[in-house]
């Protein structure tokens, strides 16, 4: 149980750190980009590059069996009854939020902004724990208080105000955020790179033709391989590593350790532009730690039944994997197929991941 939080954990963390590190990568490489024509590119070089990844991928296979090269094809389909959810996180996530976002900085500071950013983990956390009723005890409640607070403290800038409709247009974008999060939940047992490539071409190619439209123009060439490049990295490796921990730690513990975003961007900040960091990152630094060693301490036990399911995921034949196999396979792990869990009642420690959406 200890080395999957750990495990689950790392993989958040490393999301959050690549994306947190693409702020000041597009400073430095990019300099002044229309939002819209800037934001496409992020999202088109993520989904490029996914897609990039996914082709040498299946040239690699062309040597194994026909089944097996069927079996692979088959694992990275979407199935059609979850399709709506993809199609709800995209519209959300990838369009809906970064427009609200590109609006509301007109009007906003970007230190009110930086702070409003922090109700995006919030808005995860209650949409999870409200909605889709994910399992809550207080030691994961108090890290992420401890985790936004961080936060706050971070981008806290005694004096600073905003116009209240570009405010109000930032906080739409977080609950924007918050939603695309939830609703990414529900396909996270699928292909993470199948997603998050999915997600890239669609926010991007929308993104870049509200820019143009709006008569923003391309930069030049080296300009928009650096900001596609960083794209890649930053939007499409996360979220990709961002699906994968959803899967295994749920949507409220997933968010909040994306929530640490922010501290790694700063330090990149701090180490492309040194500088003596203020008493608020160190103030947030201690929040953040504490918040993460809340969560990496938990323990959620208890006797719990699994509902007949049916999926298709990267696994290991554990006490959840227990089936036969309707192809010839050669006993490596893990492995992805469609598969069914039949119902079964037993008792360990565990989170709200995608075999344990129970109700308590």
């Amino acid at each position: 149980m200890t080395h999957r939080i750990h495990s689950a954990a790392l993989t958040a963390l490393l999301a959050a750190a690549l994306f947190g590190a693409t702020t000041p990568l597009a400073k430095a490489l990019l300099g002044t980009l229309s939002p819209f024509v800037l934001a496409g590119l992020f999202y088109l070089g993520s989904g490029i590059g996914l897609a990039v990844t996914m082709l040498v991928q299946s040239l690699s296979r062309s040597t194994q069996s026909p089944q097996a090269r069927a079996q692979a094809r088959e694992a990275r389909r979407i199935p059609a009854r979850e399709l709506p959810w993809l199609a709800g996180a995209i519209a959300a996530g990838g369009v809906a939020g970064p427009a609200f976002l590109m609006f509301g900085l007109t009007t906003t500071p970007a230190t009110v902004t930086s702070l409003l950013l922090n109700l995006e983990g919030v808005f995860t956390a209650v949409i999870a724990w409200v909605v889709f009723r994910e399992n809550v005890d207080w030691q994961v409640f108090l890290g992420m208080v401890a985790i936004v607070a961080g936060g706050v403290a971070l981008s806290w800038q005694p004096g600073a105000a905003g116009v209240p409709l570009g405010a109000l247009l930032v906080i739409a974008a977080c609950a924007s955020w918050a939603v695309d999060n939830n609703l990414t939940r529900k396909v996270s047992t699928n292909d993470a790179t199948v997603i998050a490539c999915v997600k890239g071409l669609v926010a991007g190619s929308v993104n870049l033709a509200i820019g143009l439209a709006a008569g923003a123009r391309l930069p030049h060439a080296a300009s928009v391989a650096a900001a596609m490049v960083t794209g890649f990295a930053g939007y499409g490796v996360s979220l990709v590593l961002f699906v994968v921990a959803l899967r295994n730690l749920g949507t409220a513990r997933t968010g909040a350790y994306f929530s640490v975003a922010p501290l790694f961007g700063v330090v990149l900040s701090l180490a492309l532009w040194p500088a003596v960091p203020p008493a608020s990152f160190w103030i947030a630094a201690v929040l953040m730690a504490l918040g993460i060693w809340l969560h990496l301490r938990e323990r959620h036990e208890h006797e719990h039944t699994h509902e007949a399911l049916e999926h298709s995921h990267r696994h290991r034949h554990d006490a959840h994997h227990q089936h036969e196999h309707d192809f010839a396979w050669d006993g490596s792990e893990p492995h992805a197929h469609p598969h069914r869990h039949e119902p079964i009642t037993h008792t360990h420690a565990h989170f709200p991941d995608i075999h344990h959406r129970h109700r308590h």
